[in-house]
């Protein structure tokens, strides 16, 4: 079989689907990498086929010039993800010209699939996989990221249905607008619904890389969205650091770990998580910290204390289970990664997806959310000993962990691209098409 991935040129976007890439080439298939050019050695190096497209490193743009908010959030994923989706979807067409693949495996951020998927000409199954929350339009009519978890009665419906309004009008639908004036161009129909619905009920299959527990009930789903557990991303290729002996030690002796990380996208602050958590953490003789700087050098934290140690990457899947407590600004593969090993979290964060993720982690009792970008020391103190303190955080982790078990992610995606593969070429939807959504409150 011959797999095109499309992948968005972000990290946290392109691992994923490096895995499913090294996973279908093991088993003969012939697989194909569409990304920016600066992830070529990290393609290669998996052992795949590489392919570029033009990019301006766009998918790395902040909007610093304006406060958190609405309209900062509308110009980043404008800028990030929505501009570059005619010239993805034109070397898409001719990839598929060029290439003839049975199956195209794109994340959910890689916006270039849209135009085939709402083109009627002919062309290859698309699977989108998601790198992030299952962001449908909420059946309690809570605005999607916000972070709101599900309302418990009617008066908190209707507010969110107020709240919902502004941010349709402050972003959803000027993100809407601004994709459908991107297809219109190319000569395509609107989106039939929001942009992030859009994303999850048009293609042929949506993977969601979790479990049911960590996510709300939307009602009724739509046919095509599968849940798939943990889509593990491939180890980094460098050794373990020189400290994992003193790790060992501590697990040895039933010591507990801390672990805190920014990733590898809103890390350019460690002011905002890292460093307070070392801070809160640092006369606790009783624990060991570590930290990841997320690839950048170990040099920009500011003050490493006695009791930590810290690397620019560090093995999770190895890491993990040895690991106590995870602190994190909510990246989703991290917080996945974590409870896939069982470990409580406590999340701060509230750009890109992150409020609703953290959201997740409160309402699911895996862990606390701070609910803010900038946790102070003292907050993070408390929330760290309320989560090694409490059996409840560890024992709701456990569960979450053996429901990840039961799920295998891998086996499950290649079975899902031989049956899309095998059904053959099909058409995108085209204008005035039906389209699922989740079920009204």
């Amino acid at each position: 079989m011959k797999i095109l991935i499309a992948a968005t040129p972000l990290t946290g976007h392109v691992n994923p689907l490096l895995a499913i890439g090294r996973a279908a080439a093991a088993r003969g298939d012939e697989v194909l990498v569409l990304t920016d050019a600066a992830f070529r050695p990290r393609v290669e190096a998996a052992g795949l086929r590489f392919t570029a497209y033009p990019d301006d490193h766009a998918a790395e743009y902040r909007e610093t010039a304006l406060p958190a908010g609405p309209e900062r959030y509308r110009r980043e994923f404008e800028r990030r993800f929505i501009d570059p989706m005619p010239v993805q979807a034109a070397t898409l067409r001719r990839l598929i010209a060029e290439e003839g693949p049975d199956v195209i495996v794109a994340g959910s951020m890689f916006l270039g699939v849209l135009p085939l998927l709402l083109d009627t000409a002919p062309r290859p199954p698309i699977v989108t996989v998601n790198v992030s929350f299952l962001f449908l339009e909420r059946p309690d009519h809570a605005p999607v990221g916000l972070g709101l978890p599900p309302a418990r009665d009617q008066a908190e419906r209707v507010r969110y249905a107020a709240l919902k309004a502004g941010m349709d009008a402050a972003f959803a639908n000027p993100v809407r607008a601004y994709a459908d004036g991107k297809l219109a161009a190319l000569g395509l129909p609107p989106l039939p619904a929001s942009l992030p619905h859009s994303i999850v009920v048009l293609p042929d299959l949506f993977l969601q890389p979790t479990v049911p527990g960590f996510e709300y009930d939307y009602g009724a789903l739509p046919p095509g969205l599968r849940f798939i557990g943990l889509l593990q991303p491939p180890a980094p290729p460098a050794p373990l650091p020189d400290w994992w002996p003193e790790l060992e030690a501590a697990n040895a002796a039933g010591k507990p770990v801390v672990l805190v990380t920014q990733g590898t996208l809103a890390n350019d602050d460690f002011g905002e998580l890292v460093e307070p958590t070392l801070a809160a953490l640092a006369d606790r003789d009783d624990l060991l910290v570590l930290a990841t700087t997320g690839g950048r050098p170990v040099s920009a934290l500011q003050a490493i204390p006695a009791n930590t140690r810290v690397s620019c990457f560090l093995p999770f899947r190895e890491l993990l289970p040895r690991v106590s407590v995870l602190v994190t600004n909510g990246g989703y593969g991290s917080v996945s990664q974590a409870l896939a090993s069982g470990v409580p979290i406590v999340s701060a964060g509230l750009t890109e997806d992150k409020a609703e993720v953290n959201a997740r982690i409160g309402w699911s009792g895996v862990g606390l959310n701070l609910a803010t970008n900038t946790p102070s020391v003292e907050a993070l103190g408390a929330a760290v000993t309320r989560v090694l303190d409490e059996p409840a955080f560890r024992r709701r982790a456990e569960a979450m962990r053996a429901a990840f078990e039961a799920r295998d992610a891998m086996t499950g995606i290649l079975t899902a691209l031989d049956d899309r593969a095998n059904a053959g070429p099909v058409r995108g939807a085209g204008p005035g098409m039906a389209v699922p959504s989740a079920r009204s409150a």
